[in-house]
């Protein structure tokens, strides 16, 4: 049974840092590219982040500098290091795993920026 299973979502006063966690399982991680997705209350879903299976990163304008994805392929787990938080950054945060045409998605975690 595939699964991930998001965690490290919290309410953090803005300037504050999180690191959000998806573990995998289920599947062999280390050949999905992994990504995290946001959305915001009204919005569209949008990608945050990215690593390939090769480890290549990418990252939405918005985030730059501030955001880090990670993995750990022998965890199968992905991860979102967030600081210098701002209140636009308030959304549920989705892990995404893609290889081929298949996709998997997480359940989400809550992060709220606010003072």
């Amino acid at each position: 049974q595939v699964q991930l299973v998001e965690s490290g979502g919290a309410l953090v006063q803005p300037g504050g840092s999180l690191r959000l966690s998806c573990a995998a399982s289920g599947f062999t991680f280390s050949l999905y590219a992994m990504a995290w997705y946001r959305q915001a209350p009204g919005k569209e879903r949008e990608l945050v982040a990215s690593i390939t299976n090769g480890g290549n990163k990418n990252y939405r304008g918005a985030v730059k500098g501030r955001f880090t994805i990670s993995r750990d392929n022998a965890k199968n787990t992905a991860y979102l290091q967030m600081n210098s938080l701002k209140p636009e950054d308030t959304a549920v945060y989705y892990c995404n795993a893609r290889w081929t045409n298949s996709e998997y998605w997480g359940q989400g975690t809550q992060v709220t920026v606010s003072s």
